[in-house]
């Protein structure tokens, strides 16, 4: 797949920042945009075990899907931490996946994003 997910510099810091703030907890958001994200949007975490999981609150969502939609903007990526493991997907992001967009890991060795539950792995080109 020739999928690249574009992302400015200042937009994966404030995610970055996000993701810290919800440490030791798993972090969760969404990227928006057109041809390169343009909006960070962090999202609580309610799962039962946020310490290894991130399950994003869903009326939080909808509403962000409808507010990225409502700015013309679309749904490029969902984000989250794994703040004591790698940048690699867990079985459990594998089986949970829904989405047909990029799923952006931030881990303990860096950031890398996927297409789930195949595990391919897309570009990401900090801008």
């Amino acid at each position: 797949m020739s999928q690249v997910l574009y992302v400015p510099r200042r937009l994966l810091q404030e995610t970055r920042a996000h993701l810290q703030r919800e440490a030791p907890k798993e972090g969760v958001g969404l990227w928006g945009g057109r041809r390169e994200v343009e909006k960070v949007i962090p999202l609580p975490n309610v799962h039962p075990h946020p310490e290894v999981g991130y399950l994003a609150e869903p009326l939080a969502l909808l509403k962000a899907l409808k507010a990225l939609e409502g700015e013309g903007l679309s749904l490029l990526a969902i984000y989250h931490s794994h703040p004591r493991g790698p940048a690699f997907p867990s079985p459990t992001d594998r089986k949970e996946a829904r989405w047909r967009v990029p799923y952006v890991i931030f881990g303990t060795d860096g950031v890398r994003a996927f297409l789930l539950p195949e595990g391919e792995e897309v570009p990401l080109v900090v801008l």
